[in-house]
């Protein structure tokens, strides 16, 4: 199976999850989605990673993004283990956890890299776009821990950038200024941007984040 690319439709499945039996792309409705995967149940790494998750619904919910975690252990596994996230990381798990014991979805995604471990998967981030189209992937080794708030700062950009003529720069967070894209010219960009925008070099012209 060829690796899912930026701009491919995100694969639909069914799953047993956590919270019931869902359709992927059902599921997402209107909504932007984040799809991310976990080596195994009961793994000290992955048990931080979904209590911070957890911990930061409400973030997700503002941006409208739906949140779905995988790892491919059986749901009464699953089950055990969310005891354990909630008592160890003080917190209550919210959203569901696919079940894909058969792999399933797993080989579906290509989250299962054989020189790492043909058993496990790696740790996949998939942003996943109204559309259903694939916005952006991550894939991190077993060993590292993922940045929760890189990844709310990813779909800020995401955001921005699919309703303006916009592009983000480095280490932008919402609110920084922006940068008008190469595609815009100079009087297209004083009707589009009525704040204004700075002119450093004909390629880099910066602008007060448009929606705020």
């Amino acid at each position: 199976m060829a690796a899912l690319r930026l701009g491919d439709t995100a694969p639909n499945f069914t799953a047993k999850t956590t919270e019931g039996e869902i359709m992927f792309h059902e599921w997402l409705g209107d909504k932007w989605g984040v799809l991310f995967s976990h080596p195994a149940d009961f793994t000290p790494v992955c048990t931080t990673e979904l209590g911070m998750v957890s911990k930061l619904k409400d973030e997700f919910d503002k941006r409208n993004v739906k949140v779905i975690g995988l790892s491919v252990d059986p749901l009464d596994s699953h089950m055990k283990w969310i005891n354990d996230i909630n008592e160890t990381q003080n917190t209550i798990m919210n959203f569901p956890m696919i079940a894909d014991d058969n792999r399933y979805v797993s080989s579906l995604y290509d989250m299962i890299h054989p020189n790492a471990d043909n058993s496990f998967t790696v740790r996949s981030v998939f942003v996943v776009g109204p559309d259903k189209k694939i916005k952006l992937t991550l894939t991190y080794p077993a060993s590292t821990g993922r940045d929760f708030f890189e990844i709310l700062r990813a779909i800020d950009s995401l955001q921005l950038t699919s309703n303006y003529s916009v592009a983000t720069p480095v280490n932008w967070k919402d609110g920084d200024d922006c940068i008008i894209v190469n595609s815009i010219s100079n009087e297209e960009a004083v009707k589009k941007f009525p704040k204004g925008f700075k002119e450093v070099k004909p390629y880099l012209r910066v602008t007060p984040q448009p929606n705020k």
